[in-house]
């Protein structure tokens, strides 16, 4: 085994090599335009994919060539059990990898930390580790591709879309990553045998690729799902691009303007004061809030929601927010050198959740920048070079919106919408109470739209639950209007439920096929993953229609599978067995039936 290794890394040295330097320069190139430890998620998922691609093609370029005639009789006939071969041939392939993928990662950190005053935290350590686990899983899909061929491939991509799927962070994502690793491994070993389309034997090999295979064609009929939407669309009476939208429901209010929709709200709602009320939206043009966080930066994870960094124009000072010392870290712009740190004023000391920078807020200098950093919102002064506290919400809040009406400044946390008039004292460390504060009456994650305007006594307010009305998670949406007072009055909320523009069948696409596998898929999405503060909207209930769908899908499934394992000649024990997971399963679990067990 050992000579079969060592041949194994001279026949792609040269391959490595060449990866190698072509990784190194593009990173190289990279670091000259933007400083890649602050890419986005979305940034670092288009990388892994890379990665994950390039080690795809050295597993169907390896395997694929021992997989060919005499060449794989050849290869098996040794005094060596098949899976030790395999082993040697895929820790080949691994340091192969780890020359080409891991190596320049390295180096690129090593000489950011050491030449640059770049911020490079204890997580961006992390980012090569995690790409040579992403092209070994990429190289393991490929080598099962190559020896299992096209038929069954959907056991490795629904395992590759996990990694692309997952909300772990941090080390947490490096621990998703070895078990897609140890499960892509599995696979081969179990496929790397003489008679490579022999089914595996036993419960346990035949879980470890039923379950992925089931996952594969899942996703598969979800694809083909969301093609007769597009043909939906394409003849017109989809409620996106309908010619009238459906009266009553969440399309026709999403498509109203913001001053349509508070006027319509007012109306509903008929208060005594309803005349002064129009007349005041129709003076003034309702505003949105200036930011509005979707996902909240959690700290170590790998990947950033948004770059941790802002520049200081008059200055010419880039601040990056370190997560190991939970500061901002300073570089020159013009030479590149180290220009201190920032903490938080008087005395400089650590933010106490990860600093996010949001850019400009209206009614400040158009030099400063405002941060936001757990249930505190924090503003870089540029004259004076240091950072101060802003506003507070309440203790174990977190902000997720900010904006500015008026004379008023509005906070949206995961739990309420907090009022308060600017004070010429906000801004010099000086914490301001907010003196209004209504409860939100729905989770965050639901929230389209929030359209404000100022009056004289306080704030009208109105709200747009619909984000997820289209989907299974979606509950039943609504529009709120809030009327918010200045002197402490209790809020006046008006609410009305809206209808669905959606069928159920439409809505629960993703339920339907396969119940268990739809909650078990969303499971392992959320599996290892941080909390977030915005809580989990609550669904609405499944429609009983859709649950008799669901129902008898399953059924027709168990009663096929019963068909299909007695003319392939299976045992009794083994025929129940899969009765049972089609059952189970429904219609993904049946394509897998199909597709592992071919009929002669």
């Amino acid at each position: 085994m050992w000579s079969l290794f060592k041949v194994e890394c001279l026949r792609f040295r040269t391959l490595a090599l060449i990866a190698a330097g072509v990784h190194v320069c593009a990173l190289g190139f990279g670091t000259r335009l933007i400083d890649l430890a602050q890419l986005s998620l979305l940034s670092d998922r288009a990388l892994g994919g890379v990665y994950a691609l390039a080690g795809a093609l050295l597993g169907v370029y390896q395997m694929g060539g021992y997989r060919r005639g005499s060449q794989w009789i050849t290869l098996l006939h040794r005094p060596v059990a098949p899976a030790r071969i395999a082993l040697t041939l895929c820790a080949a392939a691994g340091v192969v990898l780890l020359g080409a993928v891991l190596l320049p990662a390295v180096l690129l950190a090593t000489w950011q930390q050491g030449t640059t005053a770049r911020v490079v935290d204890l997580r961006h350590w992390l980012l090569p580790g995690s790409a040579w686990l992403i092209a070994m899983a990429g190289y393991l899909a490929g080598a099962f591709w190559a020896l299992r061929g096209l038929r069954t491939a959907l056991a490795a991509a629904a395992l590759l879309a996990w990694l692309a799927c997952a909300d772990a962070t941090g080390p947490a994502m490096l621990a998703i990553e070895l078990v897609v690793v140890a499960w892509l491994l599995a696979l081969v070993l179990g496929a790397f045998k003489p008679d490579v389309e022999a089914t595996p034997r036993g419960p346990l090999a035949s879980a470890l690729f039923a379950l992925p295979l089931s996952a594969g064609a899942y996703l598969v009929l979800l694809l083909m799902l969301f093609g007769i939407e597009f043909l939906w669309i394409a003849q017109g009476s989809h409620p996106l691009n309908s010619t009238v939208p459906p009266p009553g429901g969440h399309t026709e209010v999403e498509r109203m303007d913001a001053r349509a929709r508070m006027r319509l709200a007012l109306r509903e709602a008929t208060p005594p004061d309803l005349e002064r009320l129009e007349a005041a939206v129709t003076a003034s043009k309702p505003q949105g809030l200036a930011v509005r966080l979707r996902e909240w930066p959690q700290r170590n994870a790998m990947a950033n929601a948004a770059p941790l960094q802002f520049e200081d124009a008059e200055r010419r000072i880039r601040w990056t927010f370190s997560h190991d010392s939970m500061q901002l870290q300073g570089e020159q712009l013009l030479d590149g050198r180290a220009a201190g740190t920032l903490g938080v004023w008087p005395r400089g000391q650590p933010f106490p959740a990860v600093a996010l920078p949001i850019g400009q807020l209206p009614g400040l200098p158009s030099e400063d920048t405002v941060l936001l950093a757990g249930d505190t919102l924090y503003r870089y002064d540029s004259a004076r070079e240091r950072v101060v506290p802003l506003v507070r919400v309440r203790a174990g809040e977190s902000i997720t919106g900010a904006g500015r009406v008026g004379e008023r400044w509005v906070l949206l946390s995961d739990q309420a919408l907090s009022v308060f008039r600017a004070s010429p004292a906000a801004g010099d460390g000086t914490l301001v109470a907010p003196p209004a504060r209504v409860a939100l009456p729905d989770s965050n994650r639901r929230l389209s739209s929030l359209d404000m305007v100022a009056l004289d006594d306080g704030m009208l307010v109105s709200l747009v639950y619909s984000e997820l009305a289209h989907t299974s998670d979606g509950a039943q949406p609504r529009r709120v209007l809030l009327r918010i007072f200045d002197d402490g009055r209790p809020a006046v909320i008006h609410a009305k439920a809206l209808s669905f523009d959606y069928p159920a069948l439409h809505r629960y696409r993703s339920w339907w096929p396969s119940p268990v596998l739809h909650t078990a898929l969303e499971r392992a999405q959320r599996l290892l993953a941080p909390t977030s503060p915005q809580p989990a909207p609550r669904p609405a209930p499944i429609p009983v229609p859709v649950m008799v769908l669901a129902g008898c899908l399953m059924l027709a499934s168990a009663v096929l599978a019963t068909y299909r394992t007695q003319r392939v000649g299976m045992g009794k024990r083994a025929r129940l067995g899969w009765i049972a997971f089609c059952a189970l399963f429904g219609l993904p679990g049946l394509a897998a039936v199909l597709l592992m067990k071919p009929r002669a």
